[in-house]
């Protein structure tokens, strides 16, 4: 596509000259003038991120918290990346090291628009969706983001002849779920396998990470001098997966021929009492802390007055979520099955929990934390 740009000059001040007009083209450049041909998705090279692995991958959602970490390991293999965006480019830039150059294409999206995700997706041979959102705003419900988007992505890599798609769902999705998030996290798996039965399906448990909500969110709640909690925890049960887990076993999902149509739920080794891992996370933040029984109608009456902020602090659908037991599905296959040696919260959670430390404790090792009581 060109553009015809016509330029005047004006002369120079003090001097007699007559004006100038040019036409300038101006050629703009879609996706399909830095994405691979799909004729030519064959691996290259010794391996590494200046090799090609041969995937070419649109990653939806690739600007979220888990979507860094599989763009940083789909680049260092030497795939090329197309990223979908909404936010500013100056977030984009922490993007362009993770792959070598010219090897991550970012492209900004339209979600009302269908011919913005096909532009996305149709020179790609794996597309991974982890589009989500944890609250619902004016302009995206969460039937939007968990049911209608994802079967949009699935229509079109059924019509584009996509070989590989991997969506993203959530450990606890059920029609019958008390959670909105959750009846549509379902739904959405539904909406998927009909336009692309051979999807795979990731089922992950509450993540933890550096940038997470969860650890992070607990840990916050410092600041108001204990940590509320309906029935103080002790009903609830939690399985949190590390997120560089979550990361490594999307990638090798994609690449594995065997996971087409399959489910596979996404959950750490231990199960914990939502008192004991609370507990937990103020040892090795070595705080004292009181955990303390809030009553479901008063945490839902809060969450309220949390829902009017434009970034909510928390909200009534957030509180149902977090004291939801945990639950696996007998016979689905999990993060062994990708290859995937789990990670135990307490391996991983002193890379979230340092910087809330007091300074005399910061360089402190967690091994002097003992760690969570595991539930039975």
């Amino acid at each position: 596509m060109a553009a015809v740009l016509v330029v005047r000059s004006a002369g120079l001040a003090g001097h007699q000259l007559s004006p100038v007009v040019g036409v300038a083209v101006l050629h703009s450049r879609g996706i399909h003038n830095n994405v691979i041909p799909s004729s030519a998705h064959v691996p290259r090279g010794r391996g590494g991120r200046s090799s090609f692995s041969g995937i070419v991958a649109t990653v939806f959602g690739g600007t979220g918290f888990v979507g860094q970490y599989v763009i940083n390991k789909l680049g260092r293999d030497g795939s090329q990346i197309v990223v979908p965006h909404r936010c500013d480019w100056y977030n984009m830039l922490k993007y362009r090291t993770m792959g070598d150059l010219g090897q991550i294409i970012f492209s900004e999206l339209d979600e009302r628009d269908t011919e913005s995700y096909r532009k996305m997706l149709q020179h790609s041979n794996v597309v991974i969706n982890m589009i989500g959102r944890d609250w619902e705003t004016r302009n995206f419900k969460f039937e939007d983001v968990n049911v209608d988007i994802p079967r949009t992505i699935a229509r079109l890599c059924a019509e584009e002849g996509v070989d590989r798609l991997i969506h993203m769902s959530s450990l606890n999705a059920a029609p019958d779920s008390p959670s909105k998030l959750f009846r549509t996290k379902f739904a959405g798996e539904e909406a998927v396998k009909a336009e692309f039965p051979d999807a795979t399906i990731l089922r992950p448990a509450q993540i933890f990470g550096r940038e997470d909500r969860f650890l992070n969110f607990y840990a916050n709640l410092k600041l108001l001098g204990g940590v509320p909690l309906i029935s103080r925890g002790r009903k609830t049960v939690r399985q949190p997966v590390y997120v560089g887990d979550v990361a490594s076993a999307i990638i090798n999902a994609a690449k594995e021929r065997d996971t087409k149509g399959k489910t596979y739920e996404l959950v750490g080794p231990k199960r914990y009492h939502l008192y004991d891992l609370v507990d937990y996370i103020y040892r090795v933040m070595h705080r004292d802390t009181i955990i303390y029984p809030y009553p479901k109608f008063m945490y839902m009456i809060a969450a309220r007055f949390g829902e009017l902020k434009w970034t909510p602090l928390i909200t009534r659908d957030q509180v149902i979520r977090d004291h939801h037991t945990d639950t696996t599905t007998a016979g689905l296959p999990g993060l062994e099955e990708l290859g995937v040696t789990p990670t135990s919260l307490e391996a991983g959670a002193i890379s979230v929990l340092r910087r809330h430390r007091i300074h005399r404790w910061y360089e402190e090792a967690v091994d002097d934390a003992e760690p969570a009581k595991t539930a039975s």
